[in-house]
């Protein structure tokens, strides 16, 4: 469904745990930590492509998520991890990264990643779908994402910034109007290959690949 509503909402469901001490948290959080000397907070870097993969790749795969739908976290941690070794590290394709935030939490969760240096997106948002069940069932999500947002190392005045900075949310909230009226995309996550193809759902890796069939992965 579409939101055009940015106001932050709560979703009420459990008390927010900060169980950040494990090792696999920390592999992931650490990397995050050391690149976010700052934050960015500029339409322009709201909307840099976040890709991963051989820049000369003939196929380009386009996800719009939202980060708090439970499909693409499922997707990320069942199906991701297969189409990065097979895919994506193999140089069939590049893969990008686009918001598509269904409410007004999974905007502010994007334009926290946003935020960040470029080089510390994809480990955040790892973190945060890996840990989805959690900040998104706390009583508090946005205290929830702020306690994450410490462990990659912004400070608690650096994140009310990122939340209260309209014109870099409607940036990233721009991302979802796009690609409502370029392809028609209306639920997460969406895949558009090569701005021609697009499919939906989390999908497993065989299908994946068979969507990929016409052009010659």
């Amino acid at each position: 469904m579409t939101n055009k509503n940015i106001t932050t909402d709560h979703i009420t469901r459990r008390q927010f745990t900060a169980g950040l001490s494990s090792t696999a948290v920390a592999a992931v959080i650490l990397p995050a930590r050391q690149a976010a000397a700052k934050t960015i907070l500029t339409p322009e870097h709201a909307l840099a492509p976040r890709i991963m993969g051989d820049e000369n790749a003939t196929i380009t795969v386009t996800e719009y998520f939202s980060m708090t739908c439970g499909h693409c976290g499922n997707f990320h941690r069942r199906t991701f991890p297969e189409v990065k070794s097979e895919l994506i590290d193999t140089g069939k394709i590049k893969f990008e990264l686009k918001a598509f935030p269904l409410n007004g939490v999974a905007l502010r969760a994007h334009a926290l990643v946003r935020a960040l240096p470029i080089d510390a997106y994809f480990p955040m948002v790892d973190i945060l779908l890996d840990e989805q069940k959690t900040w998104v069932g706390a009583t508090d999500q946005i205290a929830a994402l702020k306690t994450y947002a410490r462990q990659a190392g912004i400070s608690g005045s650096a994140f009310d910034e990122i939340m209260e900075n309209r014109p870099f949310l409607e940036a990233v909230y721009s991302m979802q109007q796009t690609a409502n009226e370029r392809f028609k995309v209306e639920s997460t996550p969406s895949f558009v290959v090569n701005e021609t193809h697009k499919f939906s759902g989390a999908v497993s890796f065989k299908e994946f690949v068979k969507q990929l069939e016409n052009f010659s992965v």
